[in-house]
């Protein structure tokens, strides 16, 4: 049995697709609202809420392989119920920031939770991805309303990557050997920047979307209101603030591992066109 945990997210709701298409066996998808749910294929829903360990420990029962994206709940208390549970492999998404910008907060949170895993006696493998093309989601309101996309740093081009291709490594670890204790970083094929991804939304649908490029200081104000000062810091950093070699190079991991290309942003644009029309 495969418990996919975070089943109705961007990576977790793909996870479960390329599950059922790859005839992966009995799966099993945690969210916390069951009656929402709309699961592909035979998975079985469970509701639980990460945050609640009470509420999803019934779930890990028969669970052999466990897919985790870090900070949904008390890390140590699911990698602990799952040990408990006689998991025997977690697929772990982390951040690509482990390397890249370990001194930040997230990436030494991300990291502690990469060694309690590591520590845990249960066989590990460790996806560091890098930005998430559903992040443009956030532009999402802005855009059915026909209003201006603001972005800091709007040229800085990052290799943002799919999460379906995330997906696509995560089935293809948790279901074929060769891949227990190792660390894959994930990027996108091609380096885009939040103006090309504008764009990209523009074609995808038939009309402008108006796109200005905004400081620090103001995007800072916006973002700290919702996430607090230290993530908001964070987050400008690698989204164009402190940018450097490791986070902007290009990695051919997802093509290796999954027999398939990455994905471009163009292609996310146009399968989530619907988002913001």
């Amino acid at each position: 049995m495969i418990l996919v945990t975070g089943a109705t997210g961007n990576i977790g709701r793909a996870l479960l697709t390329e599950l059922h298409a790859r005839g992966a066996g009995p799966v099993r998808g945690l969210t916390r609202d069951a009656a929402r749910a709309a699961f592909h294929g035979t998975a079985e829903v469970v509701e639980g809420d990460l945050a609640e360990p009470a509420s999803w420990e019934p779930a890990l029962e028969g669970v052999r392989s466990l897919f985790l994206p870090s900070g949904l709940g008390p890390d140590a208390d699911i990698l602990a119920a799952a040990r408990r549970a006689g998991v025997r492999h977690v697929v772990l998404v982390s951040s690509i920031t482990v390397r890249t910008h370990p001194h930040l907060d997230p990436a030494r949170q991300h990291t502690a939770v990469e060694h309690m895993l590591e520590e845990s006696g249960m066989a590990w493998t460790i996806l560091r991805p890098t930005q998430f093309a559903s992040n443009a989601l956030m532009w999402a309101d802005t855009i059915r309303a026909h209003g201006t996309v603001r972005a800091p740093y709007p040229d800085v081009a990052l290799p943002t990557i799919h999460p379906a291709d995330i997906a696509a490594v995560a089935r293809t670890v948790l279901t074929e050997p060769g891949h227990q204790g190792r660390t894959y970083a994930l990027t996108g094929p091609e380096p885009v920047t939040a103006r090309q991804q504008a764009g990209a939304i523009a074609a995808a649908l038939g009309r402008e979307v108006p796109f200005a490029g905004i400081s620090r200081q103001e995007a800072y104000a916006r973002m700290a209101a919702v996430f607090g000062d230290d993530a908001a810091d964070a987050v400008l950093d690698v989204t164009g603030g402190d940018v450097n070699d490791e986070l902007l190079r290009v990695r051919d991991t997802v093509a290796q591992i999954t027999g398939s290309p990455a994905r471009t942003f163009r292609q996310w644009a146009e399968e989530n066109v619907a988002a913001f029309r």
